[in-house]
Protein backbone atom coordinates (compact mmCIF):
# COMPACT_ATOMS: atom_id res chain seq x y z
CA UNK A 1 0.00 0.00 0.00
CA UNK A 2 1.16 3.68 -0.67
CA UNK A 3 2.54 5.23 2.26
CA UNK A 4 -0.30 7.12 3.43
CA UNK A 5 1.23 10.87 3.76
CA UNK A 6 4.76 11.93 2.90
CA UNK A 7 4.62 13.67 6.11
CA UNK A 8 4.39 13.05 9.98
CA UNK A 9 1.77 14.35 11.99
CA UNK A 10 3.62 16.47 14.65
CA UNK A 11 3.94 18.36 17.84
CA UNK A 12 1.29 18.40 20.73
CA UNK A 13 -2.36 17.59 20.27
CA UNK A 14 -4.76 18.97 23.49
CA UNK A 15 -8.44 18.22 23.62
CA UNK A 16 -9.87 21.49 24.95
CA UNK A 17 -12.72 20.74 27.43
CA UNK A 18 -15.70 21.99 25.64
CA UNK A 19 -19.07 21.27 24.46
CA UNK A 20 -19.55 23.14 21.01
CA UNK A 21 -22.38 23.71 18.32
CA UNK A 22 -21.49 24.82 14.83
CA UNK A 23 -23.69 27.45 13.75
CA UNK A 24 -24.69 28.36 9.54
CA UNK A 25 -26.68 32.07 9.36
CA UNK A 26 -27.63 32.50 5.72
CA UNK A 27 -25.99 36.44 4.92
CA UNK A 28 -29.71 37.69 3.82
CA UNK A 29 -30.50 37.25 8.11
CA UNK A 30 -26.93 38.33 9.12
CA UNK A 31 -28.61 41.66 10.11
CA UNK A 32 -31.00 40.01 11.97
CA UNK A 33 -28.16 38.09 14.21
CA UNK A 34 -26.01 40.97 14.49
CA UNK A 35 -27.10 41.64 18.16
CA UNK A 36 -26.37 37.92 19.31
CA UNK A 37 -22.94 37.89 17.51
CA UNK A 38 -22.03 41.03 18.82
CA UNK A 39 -22.99 39.59 22.67
CA UNK A 40 -21.66 36.29 22.15
CA UNK A 41 -18.31 38.11 21.23
CA UNK A 42 -18.40 40.52 23.94
CA UNK A 43 -20.19 38.76 26.75
CA UNK A 44 -19.82 41.42 29.41
CA UNK A 45 -23.52 42.81 29.66
CA UNK A 46 -24.55 39.82 27.78
CA UNK A 47 -27.39 39.45 30.18
CA UNK A 48 -28.70 43.08 30.55
CA UNK A 49 -27.13 45.29 27.69
CA UNK A 50 -26.50 46.19 24.21
CA UNK A 51 -23.54 46.25 22.51
CA UNK A 52 -22.33 49.56 23.35
CA UNK A 53 -22.80 48.93 27.01
CA UNK A 54 -20.52 46.35 26.39
CA UNK A 55 -17.79 48.55 24.44
CA UNK A 56 -18.30 51.66 27.70
CA UNK A 57 -18.27 48.71 30.57
CA UNK A 58 -14.60 47.63 31.66
CA UNK A 59 -15.47 45.84 34.71
CA UNK A 60 -12.71 43.81 36.26
CA UNK A 61 -12.19 40.38 35.90
CA UNK A 62 -11.18 37.99 32.53
CA UNK A 63 -10.52 39.68 29.27
CA UNK A 64 -13.44 39.27 26.64
CA UNK A 65 -10.79 37.86 24.38
CA UNK A 66 -10.09 34.97 26.35
CA UNK A 67 -13.67 33.84 28.23
CA UNK A 68 -13.96 30.65 26.06
CA UNK A 69 -11.82 27.76 25.22
CA UNK A 70 -12.59 27.89 21.92
CA UNK A 71 -14.83 30.57 19.83
CA UNK A 72 -14.98 31.47 15.88
CA UNK A 73 -17.19 33.86 14.19
CA UNK A 74 -16.37 34.02 10.35
CA UNK A 75 -18.90 36.08 7.83
CA UNK A 76 -17.31 35.15 4.04
CA UNK A 77 -19.32 36.40 0.44
CA UNK A 78 -21.40 32.88 1.20
CA UNK A 79 -22.22 32.37 4.85
CA UNK A 80 -21.50 34.10 8.42
CA UNK A 81 -20.58 30.31 10.37
CA UNK A 82 -20.11 30.37 14.58
CA UNK A 83 -18.75 27.78 16.29
CA UNK A 84 -19.20 28.36 20.30
CA UNK A 85 -20.05 26.40 23.55
CA UNK A 86 -23.53 24.72 23.03
CA UNK A 87 -25.51 26.27 25.58
CA UNK A 88 -25.16 29.79 24.12
CA UNK A 89 -26.12 28.44 20.61
CA UNK A 90 -29.63 27.88 21.82
CA UNK A 91 -29.40 31.04 24.00
CA UNK A 92 -28.63 33.15 21.20
CA UNK A 93 -29.55 32.05 17.86
CA UNK A 94 -33.19 31.93 18.08
CA UNK A 95 -35.11 33.05 15.34
CA UNK A 96 -36.50 36.14 14.31
CA UNK A 97 -39.59 34.34 15.34
CA UNK A 98 -38.29 33.12 18.64
CA UNK A 99 -37.88 29.34 17.71
CA UNK A 100 -34.02 27.68 17.39
CA UNK A 101 -33.25 25.32 15.26
CA UNK A 102 -31.47 22.39 16.37
CA UNK A 103 -31.17 21.10 13.27
CA UNK A 104 -28.87 20.08 10.18
CA UNK A 105 -31.87 21.26 7.74
CA UNK A 106 -32.21 24.08 5.27
CA UNK A 107 -34.16 26.98 7.08
CA UNK A 108 -34.68 30.57 6.47
CA UNK A 109 -32.82 31.23 9.65
CA UNK A 110 -30.01 30.31 11.74
CA UNK A 111 -29.17 26.79 12.07
CA UNK A 112 -27.63 25.30 14.31
CA UNK A 113 -25.77 21.57 14.57
CA UNK A 114 -27.46 18.58 16.57
CA UNK A 115 -23.60 17.27 16.55
CA UNK A 116 -21.74 18.01 19.24
CA UNK A 117 -18.36 18.88 18.73
CA UNK A 118 -15.21 19.02 20.20
CA UNK A 119 -11.37 20.94 20.05
CA UNK A 120 -7.94 19.85 19.45
CA UNK A 121 -5.13 22.44 19.53
CA UNK A 122 -2.05 21.52 18.09
CA UNK A 123 1.49 23.43 19.26
CA UNK A 124 4.47 22.73 17.04
CA UNK A 125 6.78 23.98 14.83
CA UNK A 126 8.64 23.21 11.36
CA UNK A 127 6.22 23.01 8.44
CA UNK A 128 4.98 25.62 5.89
CA UNK A 129 1.56 26.17 6.34
CA UNK A 130 0.08 24.40 3.35
CA UNK A 131 1.42 21.25 3.39
CA UNK A 132 0.46 21.75 7.42
CA UNK A 133 -3.21 21.58 6.72
CA UNK A 134 -2.17 18.57 4.74
CA UNK A 135 -0.26 16.82 7.51
CA UNK A 136 -2.58 17.26 9.94
CA UNK A 137 -5.67 16.74 8.00
CA UNK A 138 -5.27 13.41 6.21
CA UNK A 139 -4.64 10.67 8.79
CA UNK A 140 -7.89 11.79 10.40
CA UNK A 141 -9.10 11.90 6.75
CA UNK A 142 -8.02 8.79 5.63
CA UNK A 143 -9.58 7.05 8.95
CA UNK A 144 -12.39 8.36 7.64
CA UNK A 145 -13.55 11.00 10.44
CA UNK A 146 -15.24 14.20 9.48
CA UNK A 147 -13.65 17.42 10.71
CA UNK A 148 -12.85 21.29 10.23
CA UNK A 149 -9.60 22.71 11.11
CA UNK A 150 -8.60 26.44 11.87
CA UNK A 151 -5.37 27.99 11.86
CA UNK A 152 -4.88 30.58 14.18
CA UNK A 153 -2.24 33.34 14.32
CA UNK A 154 -0.73 31.76 16.73
CA UNK A 155 -2.39 27.51 16.52
CA UNK A 156 -3.97 25.22 14.75
CA UNK A 157 -7.60 23.96 16.31
CA UNK A 158 -9.29 20.43 15.14
CA UNK A 159 -12.70 20.36 15.28
CA UNK A 160 -14.54 16.65 15.14
CA UNK A 161 -17.59 15.51 16.42
CA UNK A 162 -17.69 14.54 20.18
CA UNK A 163 -18.39 10.70 19.12
CA UNK A 164 -15.75 10.55 16.90
CA UNK A 165 -13.26 11.39 19.79
CA UNK A 166 -12.35 7.92 20.14
CA UNK A 167 -11.61 7.45 16.93
CA UNK A 168 -9.59 10.84 16.74
CA UNK A 169 -7.47 9.16 19.47
CA UNK A 170 -7.08 5.84 17.91
CA UNK A 171 -5.92 7.73 14.83
CA UNK A 172 -3.09 9.30 16.18
CA UNK A 173 -1.86 6.20 17.95
CA UNK A 174 -1.61 4.67 15.14
CA UNK A 175 0.78 7.60 13.91
CA UNK A 176 3.23 7.46 16.76
CA UNK A 177 1.55 9.64 19.10
CA UNK A 178 1.03 8.53 22.74
CA UNK A 179 -0.63 10.44 25.53
CA UNK A 180 2.21 12.10 27.98
CA UNK A 181 0.51 12.98 31.61
CA UNK A 182 2.79 15.89 32.08
CA UNK A 183 2.15 17.57 29.20
CA UNK A 184 -1.36 16.24 29.48
CA UNK A 185 -1.15 16.48 25.65
CA UNK A 186 -0.77 13.78 22.36
CA UNK A 187 2.79 13.90 21.50
CA UNK A 188 5.01 12.65 18.39
CA UNK A 189 8.62 13.46 19.01
CA UNK A 190 9.37 12.25 15.99
CA UNK A 191 8.22 15.23 13.53
CA UNK A 192 7.82 18.97 13.52
CA UNK A 193 5.35 21.70 12.45
CA UNK A 194 5.76 25.23 11.58
CA UNK A 195 3.76 28.21 13.92
CA UNK A 196 5.07 31.23 11.24
CA UNK A 197 1.65 31.08 9.04
CA UNK A 198 -1.94 30.48 9.33
CA UNK A 199 -3.95 28.38 7.47
CA UNK A 200 -7.84 26.41 8.03
CA UNK A 201 -10.15 24.16 6.55
CA UNK A 202 -13.32 22.25 6.75
CA UNK A 203 -14.71 18.87 6.36
CA UNK A 204 -18.71 18.06 6.82
CA UNK A 205 -20.05 16.59 9.78
CA UNK A 206 -21.11 12.44 10.26
CA UNK A 207 -19.60 9.07 9.38
CA UNK A 208 -18.54 8.23 5.66
CA UNK A 209 -21.52 6.71 3.99
CA UNK A 210 -18.75 4.78 1.68
CA UNK A 211 -15.45 3.21 3.32
CA UNK A 212 -12.50 5.76 3.47
CA UNK A 213 -9.96 6.00 0.87
CA UNK A 214 -6.75 4.10 1.04
CA UNK A 215 -4.09 6.63 0.26
CA UNK A 216 -3.93 10.49 0.04
CA UNK A 217 -3.77 10.40 -4.13
CA UNK A 218 -7.28 7.89 -4.13
CA UNK A 219 -8.58 10.25 -1.55
CA UNK A 220 -7.64 13.21 -3.97
CA UNK A 221 -9.07 11.43 -6.97
CA UNK A 222 -12.62 11.33 -5.20
CA UNK A 223 -12.71 15.15 -4.07
CA UNK A 224 -12.47 16.35 -7.30
CA UNK A 225 -14.61 13.86 -8.90
CA UNK A 226 -16.87 14.94 -5.94
CA UNK A 227 -16.33 18.45 -6.75
CA UNK A 228 -17.44 17.77 -10.71
CA UNK A 229 -20.51 16.00 -10.15
CA UNK A 230 -21.78 18.25 -7.55
CA UNK A 231 -21.16 21.00 -10.01
CA UNK A 232 -18.72 22.84 -7.15
CA UNK A 233 -16.74 25.56 -9.23
CA UNK A 234 -13.77 27.53 -7.42
CA UNK A 235 -14.49 31.21 -6.74
CA UNK A 236 -12.43 33.54 -7.80
CA UNK A 237 -12.57 37.58 -5.80
CA UNK A 238 -9.30 39.37 -6.64
CA UNK A 239 -11.03 42.57 -4.97
CA UNK A 240 -10.72 40.83 -1.39
CA UNK A 241 -7.53 41.09 -0.18
CA UNK A 242 -6.97 39.32 3.40
CA UNK A 243 -4.54 39.40 6.16
CA UNK A 244 -4.04 37.93 8.99
CA UNK A 245 -3.73 39.52 12.21
CA UNK A 246 -3.83 38.92 16.01
CA UNK A 247 -4.42 41.41 19.14
CA UNK A 248 -1.80 43.15 20.94
CA UNK A 249 -0.78 41.82 24.70
CA UNK A 250 2.87 42.43 24.51
CA UNK A 251 2.97 45.62 26.24
CA UNK A 252 1.63 45.63 29.93
CA UNK A 253 1.52 49.65 30.51
CA UNK A 254 -1.12 49.83 27.41
CA UNK A 255 -3.00 46.29 27.80
CA UNK A 256 -6.28 48.39 28.36
CA UNK A 257 -6.12 50.51 25.60
CA UNK A 258 -5.34 48.24 23.09
CA UNK A 259 -8.00 45.60 23.84
CA UNK A 260 -10.52 48.50 23.76
CA UNK A 261 -8.99 49.77 20.58
CA UNK A 262 -9.85 46.01 19.28
CA UNK A 263 -13.33 46.00 20.44
CA UNK A 264 -14.51 49.26 19.00
CA UNK A 265 -12.98 47.71 15.81
CA UNK A 266 -14.59 44.84 15.16
CA UNK A 267 -17.20 46.45 16.54
CA UNK A 268 -17.40 48.86 13.89
CA UNK A 269 -15.96 46.03 11.27
CA UNK A 270 -19.33 43.68 12.03
CA UNK A 271 -21.87 46.42 12.26
CA UNK A 272 -21.22 47.32 8.65
CA UNK A 273 -21.23 42.95 7.89
CA UNK A 274 -17.87 42.47 6.09
CA UNK A 275 -16.99 40.71 2.78
CA UNK A 276 -14.77 38.46 4.55
CA UNK A 277 -13.76 38.57 8.09
CA UNK A 278 -12.60 35.29 10.98
CA UNK A 279 -12.38 35.87 14.67
CA UNK A 280 -11.05 33.03 16.68
CA UNK A 281 -11.05 33.79 20.63
CA UNK A 282 -9.41 30.86 23.16
CA UNK A 283 -8.50 30.87 27.07
CA UNK A 284 -4.73 30.54 26.01
CA UNK A 285 -3.88 33.40 23.26
CA UNK A 286 -4.75 36.72 22.31
CA UNK A 287 -7.52 36.89 19.76
CA UNK A 288 -6.67 36.22 15.91
CA UNK A 289 -8.29 37.65 12.63
CA UNK A 290 -8.14 37.34 9.47
CA UNK A 291 -9.86 40.21 7.79
CA UNK A 292 -9.82 42.55 4.45
CA UNK A 293 -7.15 44.82 4.59
CA UNK A 294 -9.61 47.95 3.96
CA UNK A 295 -10.81 46.78 7.91
CA UNK A 296 -7.66 47.78 9.34
CA UNK A 297 -9.50 51.54 8.76
CA UNK A 298 -11.95 50.65 11.47
CA UNK A 299 -9.05 50.13 14.00
CA UNK A 300 -8.02 53.68 15.71
CA UNK A 301 -4.54 52.73 15.48
CA UNK A 302 -2.58 50.01 13.60
CA UNK A 303 -0.43 49.29 16.40
CA UNK A 304 -3.58 47.50 17.81
CA UNK A 305 -2.99 44.71 15.56
CA UNK A 306 0.15 42.57 15.50
CA UNK A 307 0.95 40.83 11.52
CA UNK A 308 2.26 42.16 8.41
CA UNK A 309 -0.47 44.60 6.66
CA UNK A 310 1.37 44.44 3.38
CA UNK A 311 1.61 41.21 1.71
CA UNK A 312 -2.44 39.74 1.42
CA UNK A 313 -3.72 36.53 0.38
CA UNK A 314 -6.30 36.12 -2.33
CA UNK A 315 -9.31 33.77 -1.01
CA UNK A 316 -10.41 30.95 -3.45
CA UNK A 317 -13.83 30.18 -2.27
CA UNK A 318 -15.85 26.66 -2.81
CA UNK A 319 -19.50 26.78 -1.66
CA UNK A 320 -19.95 23.24 -0.27
CA UNK A 321 -24.01 23.28 0.55
CA UNK A 322 -24.67 21.07 -2.17
CA UNK A 323 -22.61 18.24 -0.56
CA UNK A 324 -24.37 15.83 1.91
CA UNK A 325 -23.31 16.45 5.68
CA UNK A 326 -20.82 13.05 5.55
CA UNK A 327 -18.60 14.05 2.72
CA UNK A 328 -15.05 13.87 4.50
CA UNK A 329 -11.54 15.02 2.92
CA UNK A 330 -12.50 18.17 0.61
CA UNK A 331 -9.35 20.45 2.11
CA UNK A 332 -7.23 17.50 2.47
CA UNK A 333 -7.55 16.21 -1.27
CA UNK A 334 -7.43 20.15 -2.59
CA UNK A 335 -4.63 20.61 -0.19
CA UNK A 336 -2.68 17.25 -1.57
CA UNK A 337 -3.07 19.10 -5.09
CA UNK A 338 -1.85 22.51 -4.27
CA UNK A 339 1.28 21.41 -2.50
CA UNK A 340 2.35 19.72 -5.70
CA UNK A 341 0.99 16.62 -6.83
CA UNK A 342 -2.38 15.82 -8.74
CA UNK A 343 -4.73 12.87 -8.83
CA UNK A 344 -2.69 11.71 -12.38
CA UNK A 345 0.49 11.60 -11.04
CA UNK A 346 1.67 15.28 -12.06
CA UNK A 347 4.20 16.65 -9.99
CA UNK A 348 3.84 20.57 -9.58
CA UNK A 349 5.46 22.94 -7.88
CA UNK A 350 4.17 23.05 -3.90
CA UNK A 351 1.93 26.58 -3.35
CA UNK A 352 2.27 28.00 -0.52
CA UNK A 353 -1.79 28.07 0.92
CA UNK A 354 -4.36 28.56 4.04
CA UNK A 355 -7.56 27.22 4.26
CA UNK A 356 -10.39 28.74 5.90
CA UNK A 357 -13.27 26.54 7.11
CA UNK A 358 -16.94 27.43 7.95
CA UNK A 359 -20.45 25.43 8.20
CA UNK A 360 -21.33 25.17 4.82
CA UNK A 361 -18.36 27.05 2.73
CA UNK A 362 -14.30 26.02 2.26
CA UNK A 363 -12.00 28.95 1.37
CA UNK A 364 -8.50 28.53 0.05
CA UNK A 365 -5.96 31.39 0.27
CA UNK A 366 -2.47 32.17 -1.71
CA UNK A 367 -0.74 35.00 -1.83
CA UNK A 368 -1.32 37.22 -4.99
CA UNK A 369 1.83 36.17 -6.63
CA UNK A 370 0.91 32.58 -6.50
CA UNK A 371 -2.96 32.74 -7.76
CA UNK A 372 -2.40 31.98 -11.06
CA UNK A 373 -0.23 28.97 -10.56
CA UNK A 374 -3.09 28.12 -7.58
CA UNK A 375 -5.79 28.21 -10.02
CA UNK A 376 -4.00 26.08 -13.06
CA UNK A 377 -3.26 23.07 -10.38
CA UNK A 378 -7.14 23.00 -8.93
CA UNK A 379 -8.15 22.88 -13.27
CA UNK A 380 -6.14 19.84 -13.72
CA UNK A 381 -7.76 16.41 -13.83
CA UNK A 382 -11.66 16.27 -14.21
CA UNK A 383 -12.39 19.61 -12.37
CA UNK A 384 -11.23 22.09 -14.86
CA UNK A 385 -14.07 25.21 -14.64
CA UNK A 386 -12.67 27.83 -12.41
CA UNK A 387 -15.34 30.73 -11.81
CA UNK A 388 -14.12 34.43 -11.71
Amino acid sequence: MEQQSSLLMSAQIHFIDAQLSLVHIPLRQYQSYLQSILKLIFPVNRSNGDAEESIQSQEAGPSWTDQYPFLNVSVTPIECSIVCPKALAEELFASPQGTVEISTTRTHGAVVSSEDFVVMSVEGEGLEAGKRVLELTSPLALAGISIFFFTTYFSDYILVPARSKGQVTRALEDRGFHFEEKAEAYVNPAARHDRNKSSTSSFGTGSPSTPPPATISELQTRTFALLKRREIIPRVDTDIRLLHCAGRRDNPSSLSADEMGLQVGLTKCLVYQPRFLSLTLTYSEPASLLLERRLIANFDSENVLLGNKEDFLVPIMLNLESLPLEATGIVCGVADRLTGRSDRGIVMNAIEMSYLSTARTGTVMVDQKALGHAIEALRIGENDIFER
